[in-house]
């Protein structure tokens, strides 16, 4: 924990490594009591340090005891070293020279998750971003990059499985304890080490390159979870295919191996040959597992295997160059979910989560760059904007050049730097280099924070047959920078004629960035770079309906006065999936939010009847599926969702939280009294017989039979509680199951009361000993809106399953209440605020990395009224009076202030 104020670390401050580190050897001898690590360093002075006289200065966290330090076999004294807090000096040191240290720790008392701990039976590591230093003293930075070898030691009983990357090159035995060697040729930093050793076992499978090259795949878990594995190694082969077939990557070790681990602070890492993952990525099994978890593990599994390349081979250069490896990747298994599913769908929920939880970021005190400009702890800037406004930044790069000219810069920038930590700089570069093109402007992306706003008009001149569209772009200010240039982007357009058919168009006196087209389909790219841009569109024959941003091509909010009438045209004609979707949903938005003013002016709701028209038609395509294969059934069900009270608030300047609820519950009452026939129908023509499958078109029935029971179960009807229930009772998959008695626990019917209760009871007895179903089950006690969520997440907080100290059932319940859950997070007595901040005390002792991350809600004041404002940042004075905080929790607070 923190004494004063943490320093803050700034990219423009960089400086090479005075050392390199050429090969690491590591000997980990494993006891019940004690762990002792010893490492072997081959090091000399870097060539490349302009100084050539700094110290070398080796990380270590402050739970190391250090037994043995020695240079060429000889043992420093104490007077030839110095260790300052968690870092060691040591100050007139050879050219080149072999480091040898021998530290002690104990990783069953790491209750922070971060170097090596232990996670029920076994130990496992996290390295990632700083957590090596917790194992050994070593240059703990991504620049220091060097192969590894590791010898682990253990007792063979309680640690029959010894793990670590690369591939294994020896092992023996000696009485009760056993030994094995593991060899990694590839150059790595510290992060990206892993070592796990436990009782477990494992599936195993081959995969065979595109070089002819045999790969061992193996994913091991505790016994108990053995039996969910097999999607998983489904998945990871069809990821290792896909890699191959559309950038031409192949595996280069001859072992791949996951392991599933129940405590874990994040998704999974993507350690080089060893990836370490949480449960909930890995596992899954119908009984036990969503549709959506399923479609989780598909991309977590690509995302961490798509790593060997974007950001293992080739790794970053520092921490402030996150998203080089991360936005990339991201991007990539944004790609693979496409192609394994429905490409709209996928889009959707792409930006989806990109509203929900970026746009917020960057309206709030802890905006920042894709590639931030200083940190005080590196933890904090694992978010959305480094991951997915990352991967949307990769992804207008990839539409303003084209798919060939986007796969001829990856390859370059693999063939490279390959082996190396560079920088976002040079992966623009290799873009530009590959392709010719001049993306200097582009790279404000990179170094600017905030959301774009993209202000458009559009004229139609009948007398030249010309659209012309007038652009505005505006970027609004954040901590540090006041000012914005011009951003450079991609945006999409299709023109829709009278029939709804896509226009063929030109464009007067340039070029466009590029053309897709298609038998229905013509999409131009306009290259946008100036605050004010006028594009004239040639060879228009007649006004059209503009479809604009097309697949959502640059990550920005964009102003276009749509009529609803116009909305609802592209709701229905729109060639581009994704854009019906979004017309669907800004039909949504505009009566929301009139809905909105109403309840403020005190009027009753007048609901616009074209939004039941909309919903109509959408049920009505679901409905003639039979007749129509083209119907995407996945993409109605997504039309049919209302857009989350999460989202509608960033709409707002000041949100009313109050109102926002209340206009959506009941604009989604009354498309459910008023389309109560047509949801029922879908809902019973979706009634899934036989064996679960988890193919696309399986999933996509599932959702649009459970978004129609969630409009079902809105108005009282006691009919329609026992279909409810007897969903519940009969589902033969955790999906059909969770939505039922989500439905139930979220319904204020009367009738709902007795039967939610003994559904809850029912569940928990079913699933106790599963425990990521058990983080359903409190997860959807959480975020339930009905009165009352307070109380009930206070006493599910002493249930006998609750462990504040697992991630996992963290989440589950605090941040499933405090994110998801706005109407009683918000309550206006402030005591939702007092108690997350109550959590985060108690969290920050001894998890800060999580704690950090619960504490999001409570930076989000200055959007809501000056009531609750005084009343979060109050919350946010208490955590900070209360002292001796983690670098984690003090940054988030401070900022915030």
């Amino acid at each position: 924990m923190q004494q004063g104020e943490p320093k803050t670390v700034r990219l423009d401050d960089y400086q090479v490594p005075p050392f390199i580190i050429e090969a690491t050897q590591l000997h980990v001898d494993i006891t019940e009591q004690v762990t002792r690590v010893s490492a072997t360093l081959e090091i000399k002075r870097n060539p490349q340090d302009a100084a050539a006289s700094r110290p070398l200065q080796l990380d270590g966290g402050k739970a190391l005891v250090t037994r043995k330090l020695a240079i060429d076999g000889r043992e420093l004294m104490s007077n030839e070293y110095n260790i300052e807090g968690e870092t060691l000096f040591i100050t007139d040191p050879p050219e080149q020279f072999t480091l040898t240290s021998l530290v002690e720790i104990k990783p069953q008392e790491n209750l922070a998750l971060e170097g090596l701990y232990r996670s029920g039976d076994m130990f496992c590591s996290q390295c990632e971003a700083e957590g090596f230093r917790n194992i050994t003293w070593y240059m703990d930075r991504p620049d220091v990059m060097a192969p590894f070898e590791t010898t682990i030691v253990a007792d063979k009983g309680n640690f029959p499985v010894l793990l670590s990357n690369g591939n294994a090159v020896a092992r023996g035995e000696q009485g009760d304890r056993h030994w094995v060697t593991w060899r990694d040729p590839f150059k790595k930093p510290a992060y990206l080490f892993a070592l796990v050793a436990g009782d477990l076992d494992y599936v195993e499978d081959e995969f065979v390159t595109m070089s002819g090259r045999k790969i061992v795949l193996q994913i091991f878990t505790e016994s108990h979870n053995i039996d969910k594995v097999d999607f998983a190694m489904v998945s990871l082969k069809h990821s290792m295919a896909w890699d191959e077939k559309f950038y031409g990557r192949e595996y280069d070790l001859d072992i791949f191996m996951i392991v599933a681990v129940e405590s874990f602070n994040m998704g999974a890492m993507e350690n080089k040959g060893l990836n370490v993952f949480n449960t909930s990525c890995v596992l899954a099994r119908p009984d036990t597992t969503t549709d959506a978890g399923y479609q989780r593990v598909e991309s977590v599994i690509a995302h961490e295997y798509f790593h060997n390349w974007s950001g293992n081979r080739v790794t970053c250069r520092d921490w402030f160059q996150l998203s080089l490896k991360e936005g990339f990747t991201v991007f990539r298994d944004q790609q693979f979910s496409a192609f394994m599913g429905s490409a709209a769908v996928s889009r959707m929920n792409d930006v989806s989560a990109l509203r929900t939880a970026q746009f917020p970021e960057d309206a709030g005190p802890m905006a920042h760059s894709i590639r931030p400009d200083a940190y005080m702890e590196i933890n904090n800037f694992y978010t959305a904007t480094v991951y997915e406004k990352g991967a949307e930044v990769v992804r207008m790069i990839s539409t303003l050049i084209g798919a060939q000219g986007f796969r001829k810069g990856t390859d370059l920038y693999f063939e490279r730097h390959d082996g190396q930590a560079v920088t976002t700089d040079d992966f623009v570069t290799a873009m530009e280099d590959a392709n010719g093109v001049d993306l200097n402007q582009f790279r404000r992306w990179y170094s600017q924070a905030g959301t774009p706003q993209l202000s458009v008009v559009g004229t139609y001149h009948a007398d030249r047959q010309c659209y012309q569209l007038t652009v505005r772009q505006t970027c609004p200010p954040t901590p540090g920078q006041t000012e914005k240039a011009p951003f450079h982007l991609p945006l999409a357009v299709g023109l829709l004629g009278s029939e709804g058919q896509d226009l063929v168009f030109g464009l007067a006196g340039s070029e466009p960035a590029f053309i897709e087209q298609q038998p229905d389909l013509f999409t131009m790219v306009l290259s946008v770079t100036e605050s004010e841009q006028v594009f004239e569109l040639v060879n228009v024959s007649e006004p059209p309906v503009p479809s604009l941003l097309r697949g959502f091509s640059a990550p920005v909010k964009l102003e276009f006065a749509y009529s609803r009438d116009e909305l609802m045209f592209l709701m229905s004609h729109d060639n581009d999936g994704f854009n019906r979707w979004e017309a669907s949903q800004r039909l949504a938005v505009d009566i929301i939010l009139e809905g909105v003013e109403q309840i403020q002016d005190g009027k009753p709701l007048a609901i616009d009847s074209r939004l039941f028209k909309a919903m109509e038609l959408n049920l009505a395509d679901a409905l003639n599926r039979d007749q129509d294969a083209s119907i995407d059934k996945a993409m109605i069900a997504n039309m049919m969702v209302l857009p989350s009270e999460t989202y509608l608030a960033e709409l707002f300047e000041v949100a009313d939280i109050d109102a926002i609820h209340q206009a959506r519950e009941q604009v989604a009452c009354e498309i459910a009294t008023c389309l109560k026939g047509p949801l029922l129908r879908v809902y019973k023509m979706n009634d899934q017989q036989g064996e679960y499958i988890a193919s696309a078109e399986a999933i996509a029935s599932r959702s649009l039979r459970n978004a129609a029971l969630a409009y079902l179960m809105k108005p009282v009807d006691t009919e329609l509680v026992s279909l409810c229930a007897a969903q519940f009772n009969k589902a033969s998959n955790m999906t059909d199951t969770s939505a039922a008695i989500r439905a139930l626990v979220n319904s204020s019917n009367t009738a709902a009361q007795t039967v939610k209760h003994k559904a809850l009871v029912e569940f928990y007895n079913r699933w106790a000993d599963e425990a990521l179903v058990i983080d359903q089950w409190f997860a959807i006690q959480a975020s339930c809106p009905l009165p009352g969520a307070l109380a009930r997440v206070k006493a599910l907080m002493q249930h006998p399953a609750f462990d504040m100290k697992n991630p996992n059932r963290m989440r589950s319940l605090l941040a499933s209440f405090a994110s998801q859950n706005t109407v009683n997070f918000h309550l206006l007595d402030g005591s939702g605020y007092a108690f997350l901040a109550d959590c985060v005390i108690e969290l920050d002792s001894f998890n800060p990395q999580i704690a950090a991350r619960m504490l999001t809600p409570l930076t989000r004041w200055r959007k809501l009224d000056g009531t609750r404002q005084a009343l979060m940042k109050s919350q946010l004075q208490k955590i900070l009076d209360a002292g001796d905080l983690s670098r984690d929790v003090f940054e988030v607070v401070t900022k915030s202030l």
